[in-house]
């Protein structure tokens, strides 16, 4: 039988050791449960079909048993009755009879080996398929943790190093004051623009309207104040 011969490696398989073979396990997990559960469907037909013919060839080994002892009583019944060439008959039938237990004996006890042999496979298939889907979430689980470390390591292994990092800071305040100066220069300029400008006539005609008016109301009040003094002496 062909999936015999596969026996040895199937019942040898580790899924620990094979997982740990394949370069993405994420995805190989769920090809490998794929891959068992087909290898689960021929085993199991086979299995079926072997224990099928155990059961065949044990009821054929019985079956032959039970017709060498039964021609074996029908001689001993012979000879009590006197009839010892009925009880020949019967001894010759029970020989070709017994001629034919050792050959189904044979057959059985092959038959249910390889039966065995089938149960094993088949339950050594079911036990790795079950402790697979138990540990299939862990697993990629495990692998994602694993892919985020390699991307951190990856990301710090593009990090400057300190002694870099350092010198673009320098660089950066060097920047920043030159900005500064640039913008305090644009500041000052912007002042001289203003105190050079030509004041406009509206400008000077509000300043010296202020002016007069200012002087106008302190001679008001300065002859208001020489007045009240005046009378007060009087």
């Amino acid at each position: 039988m062909g999936i015999l011969s596969r026996f040895k490696d199937i019942m040898a398989a580790n899924i620990n050791a094979a997982l740990d073979k394949v370069e993405d396990p994420e995805k190989m997990v769920d090809q490998y449960l794929r891959d068992l559960n087909s290898e689960l469907g021929s085993v199991k037909a086979e299995t079926a079909a072997v224990m099928a013919e155990e059961t065949r060839a044990k009821r054929a080994y019985e079956e032959a048993l039970e017709e060498a002892d039964k021609y074996q009583k029908y001689a001993e019944k012979a000879v009590r009755a006197g009839n010892d060439a009925d009880a020949r008959v019967f001894l010759q039938q029970k020989s070709t009879a017994a001629s034919k237990v050792q050959g189904l004996k044979n057959a059985y006890e092959q038959a249910s080996a390889n039966a065995t042999k089938m149960r094993q496979m088949h339950d050594k298939l079911t036990s790795d398929i079950r402790e697979l889907n138990a540990k299939k979430e862990a697993i990629k689980a495990k692998v994602a943790v694993a892919k985020t470390q390699e991307h951190i390591n990856q990301i710090g292994s593009t990090v400057s190093t300190s002694a870099n990092r350092q010198s673009a800071m320098q660089k950066l305040d060097e920047l920043e004051d030159r900005i500064d100066k640039r913008l305090d220069t644009a500041n000052a300029m912007a002042e001289l623009n203003e105190s050079s400008k030509e004041p406009s006539l509206d400008d000077l005609k509000m300043k010296y309207d202020l002016k007069s008016d200012a002087y106008s109301d302190v001679d008001d009040e300065l002859a208001a104040l020489k007045k009240q003094m005046g009378q007060e002496q009087n």
